[in-house]
C-alpha cells in the first residue's frame, strides 16, 4: 500500500509538471547586459495607460546577435524595464519600477507565440508573474505584426 501511494504521488507530480506551461525565467543581472535603448511614453500616447513611463531595453549576448542580424537565436533574452516617469523641475527622472517585461526565445517551447516566451514581473518582483498563461493575448497579439522583425519592436541604436 505504501508503494502504491508513493507511486501515485510521483505520477501526479509528473503529470502536473508535464501539463504546466513553460515559464520564462527572471533575467537575473539584466542591468549588466547590453543597453539597447531608452524611451519615454507620455500621456497622450495610445499605450500610456498600460506602458506609460520610462523604458529601458536590455539584451543578453545572444539577443545582440539577433539585433545585428535578421533573426534572434534560441536563448535570446530581451528585457523591458518600465519605471514611473517623475516630472520635477524641468527634469524627468526614474520613479518606482512598474514591471520587468521579458521576451525569452525558445522556438520549441514557445512555438505558438512565434518562438518567444513572454512574462512580466510586477514591480520587478521575481515572484509576481503578471502574464503567466496569458502571453498569447497579453503580449504576442501586439507583437504579431512585427513578424518581419522576429516579433520585436526595438532596433539596435547606433
Amino acid at each position: 500500500m505504501k508503494a502504491f501511494i508513493l507511486s501515485l504521488i510521483c505520477a501526479t507530480a509528473t503529470t502536473t509538471a508535464l501539463a504546466a506551461e513553460p515559464t520564462v525565467p527572471y533575467p537575473a543581472g539584466y542591468r549588466d547586459w547590453h543597453h539597447v535603448k531608452s524611451m519615454v511614453i507620455e500621456e497622450g500616447h495610445s499605450l500610456f495607460a498600460s506602458f506609460g513611463g520610462i523604458h529601458h531595453l536590455y539584451a543578453n549576448d545572444k539577443a545582440m546577435k539577433g539585433y545585428r542580424g535578421k533573426y534572434f537565436p534560441d536563448g535570446s533574452v530581451i528585457v523591458f524595464d518600465l519605471l514611473d516617469a517623475v516630472h520635477d523641475g524641468n527634469a524627468v527622472t526614474e520613479g518606482t519600477r512598474k514591471v520587468v517585461g521579458v521576451m525569452y526565445k525558445d522556438s520549441k517551447k514557445f512555438k505558438a507565440t512565434g518562438g518567444w516566451g513572454f512574462e512580466g514581473f510586477g514591480g520587478g518582483d521575481r515572484a509576481k508573474r503578471v502574464v503567466g498563461n496569458n502571453a498569447a493575448t497579453a503580449c504576442f497579439a501586439c507583437h504579431q505584426p512585427q513578424k518581419a522583425q522576429d516579433y520585436t519592436f526595438s532596433r539596435l541604436r547606433d
